[in-house]
């Protein structure tokens, strides 16, 4: 791990890292909680199998913004590095903003996969790390610390480099965790994954009903114990106001005010059907698209059988 205080060291691994295919980046802010929150620290790991912490380097940019200004230019809007942060909009906003290209963050990949998968109660990088990569007593006392104050602490130097650690393990074990949840749509075994999907559609049928049956429950006797909240609830009401007019009322208005209705509006099929030719007097637009939806074989006769 590199501590770096010079700007012309810094810049210097700068240039360095403009070679790079991928660098996970982590920052630190200084004042972050009030109005003038202030870029403190930068994290670079450039080796996801870097255990050690040997290729951390660590960035002290709280009295270069020259050189934060260079590190952005040269690392964060150049298209042919991928940057992975988690909460990466957070990082980002003092890195570039809007303009920084090629931002992978592991937050929102990890919420891209499905809870049954990856249950866990937040997806903050301590727990990503613990869960997915097994880390032990992973310390985060050091977040909240003085990230303005000179000189560091060695905790806090520690901290910094120790999260880049996980940043790159998480990032590498959810790349994995998508491989083996989203295999090849064209090579895919139908055959149990149809199997599966029977096996829960019972259970899931079962579980839902009374999750329903247990909310009206639990609704009705709040309500009957004069209760606004429970041990899992709040119970709370509201009123939804629904305006009708008739259209032809309204396309009176629309003769007489100088109102703007020149607006488009979707014909349901009902419209359609009633308008008949009519329909060719009008100009409209028609948008074609192709939705994709899966129905149980046996969902035909059953709604038959219902009738």
């Amino acid at each position: 791990m590199s501590y770096l205080t010079s700007a012309s060291e810094i810049r210097s691994l700068i240039a360095e890292y403009t070679q790079a295919k991928t660098l996970w980046i982590d920052t630190e802010i200084a004042n972050y909680k009030s109005r003038q929150p202030k870029l403190s620290l930068i994290q670079v790991l450039d080796d996801p199998t870097d255990l050690s912490g040997d290729r951390i380097s660590i960035f002290d940019v709280l009295n270069h913004p020259d050189v934060v200004a260079e590190f952005i230019d040269k690392i964060m809007l150049n298209p042919q590095i991928s940057k992975v942060f988690h909460n990466a909009s957070f990082d980002v906003k003092y890195l570039g903003n809007k303009q920084a290209k090629n931002i992978t963050c592991t937050l929102e990949i990890a919420k891209q996969i499905p809870y049954y998968v990856l249950p866990l109660p937040n997806y903050q990088l301590k727990t990503l790390a613990t869960e997915l990569c097994h880390f032990k007593n992973i310390d985060k006392q050091e977040q909240n610390s003085d990230w303005g104050k000179r000189p560091l602490t060695e905790e806090q130097i520690e901290y910094a480099y120790l999260d880049c650690i996980y940043l790159a393990q998480v990032h590498q074990r959810l790349i994995e965790l998508n491989r083996e949840i989203y295999p090849e749509p064209a090579t895919e075994n139908l055959t149990l994954l149809n199997a599966r999907y029977a096996e829960l559609e019972q259970q899931w049928k079962l579980v839902d009903s009374e999750f329903a049956h247990l909310q009206e429950r639990i609704k009705k006797a709040m309500l009957a114990q004069n209760l606004s909240e429970s041990s899992h609830f709040k119970l709370s009401s509201y009123e939804r106001k629904t305006v009708k007019v008739s259209f032809l009322e309204l396309a009176k208005l629309v003769q007489t005010q100088e109102i703007d209705f020149n607006f488009p509006m979707t014909l349901t099929q009902k419209l359609q059907k009633d308008l008949g030719e009519n329909l060719e007097q009008l100009s409209v637009d028609i948008e074609n698209t192709t939705t994709w939806r899966l129905t149980p074989k046996n969902q035909e006769s059953e709604e038959n059988n219902d009738k």
